[in-house]
């Protein structure tokens, strides 16, 4: 468990491009002019259509090699994310569960949290109460402690891997959790059990969350205390838990065409 020292991730006027297959053709200006701070304790909600630049403001944040960061500044606590490698912002506290997470054939799952967990913690954890910890996060999310024995995410279900992400949420205590369309392909069982490791997390940790989603239902289970609506590569309005109600009743149109007339 972490310190619980309050942490505060800062973005200001976030610009990104994102680099094309074709090597020869110019970038494409995806975020533009993004704001946002999240505190320890609070939960926040992204919301917006397809294409509207939700996932590549996490990857801009968790310094993935193909999203530029063209102008605007990242802090965790003050200091530059820029500046930091991918490795070092997970040191840092910053926890990323992709939409897609990846397959890593040859190497186990349990061989991966723990180097995962040695890697954040500075340390290796003492081997007898890291069994422990990770049969009882195991046990939390229903995962079958034979996954322990599997490839990373190779073979497992849309379920298994959203389930196995919010594992290493639950272990690895950071200050500040990304989530990435943590919701999407889930049924409505393993959508209960992932939010339910989401909201253990929050409480236990007291970490701040990021929560991208298209969709309302997983609000159900995760409250967040802010709701956000991102349009073309910016959030275009910011309120409280009835602004999501809103989106789940009207969609996104007003805030698309007010996008478009801003344009």
């Amino acid at each position: 468990m972490t310190d619980q020292t309050p942490s505060v991730l800062e973005i200001k006027d976030l610009h990104v491009d994102v680099a094309q297959t074709d090597e020869n053709a110019e970038p494409i200006h995806i975020l533009k002019g993004v704001n946002l701070t999240v505190r320890s304790g609070e939960t926040h909600a992204i919301m917006g259509p397809n294409g509207s630049g939700k996932s590549t403001l996490s990857y801009a944040v968790a310094g993935h090699p193909k999203y530029q960061v063209t102008s605007g500044s990242i802090t965790l606590d003050g200091e530059d994310v820029l500046e930091m490698s991918v490795d070092e912002r997970a040191r840092a506290g910053l926890f990323l569960a992709m939409q897609y997470p990846v397959e890593v054939p040859g190497v186990s799952m349990s061989n991966f949290l723990r180097t995962a967990a040695t890697a954040v913690r500075g340390e290796a954890p003492k081997l007898r109460h890291w069994v422990k910890e990770v049969k009882g996060a195991m046990t939390d999310l229903d995962i079958d402690p034979a996954f322990g024995e599997r490839s990373v995410n190779e073979g497992f279900s849309g379920g298994e891997k959203k389930r196995h992400e919010i594992l290493q949420l639950g272990l690895l205590h950071p200050k500040i959790a990304i989530l990435d369309e943590t919701d999407s392909g889930l049924d409505v069982d393993a959508l209960r059990v992932v939010s339910e490791g989401v909201n253990r997390y929050k409480e236990t940790d007291h970490g701040g969350i990021l929560l991208i989603t298209h969709y309302t239902r997983i609000l159900r289970y995760i409250h967040p205390e802010f709701v956000h609506v991102f349009v073309d590569g910016r959030i275009v309005e910011s309120g409280g838990p009835e602004l999501a109600d809103e989106l789940e009743e009207k969609g996104y149109v007003r805030f698309q065409q007010a996008a478009a007339q801003g344009a």
